[in-house]
């Protein structure tokens, strides 16, 4: 099996080492993100929702980046909401705000009981652009 390419913003958050995952996989030119949450440097929640929402989604760009990738490259997304009945509009608010111009990645949400603390976590999958993949291992 080949060793995973792991890819981690140069501004890591202690999340990864305290609950010890990579921030993202690279296979080929498929980025695989695990879920990022609101989360602060030191790995504790913003307070506020939608707050929390936007941090999420902060970090997400700071991991796609590392990779070589923005938003507009993610074709696949999940997000996990703990009380989506009060929180989706603001989430959606947020969301409109982050994600760009049509045609927008396939989404999914699902509504879950438990994130750590957490009120919202989204995950993609992205397609990394070939002159990102092009130097990847390099430097």
């Amino acid at each position: 099996m080949a060793k995973r390419d792991a890819i981690f913003p140069a501004d890591r958050h202690a999340l990864y080492d305290v609950h010890q995952y990579s921030a993202a996989i690279r296979s080929g030119d498929l980025l695989f993100v695990s879920g990022q949450v609101g989360s602060r440097e030191d790995g504790t929640p913003e307070p506020v929702f939608e707050d929390q929402v936007r941090r999420a989604f902060a970090n997400l760009r700071a991991v796609l980046a590392a990779a070589g990738a923005t938003f507009d490259d993610v074709i696949d997304v999940t997000s996990f909401h703990t009380d989506p009945q009060t929180q989706f509009d603001r989430m959606l608010a947020v969301r409109a705000t982050e994600i760009g111009d049509p045609p927008y990645p396939a989404w999914t949400a699902v509504g879950v009981t438990w994130l750590a603390g957490f009120d919202f976590e989204i995950k993609v999958i992205a397609r990394v652009p070939a002159a990102a993949n092009a130097t990847a291992g390099k430097g």
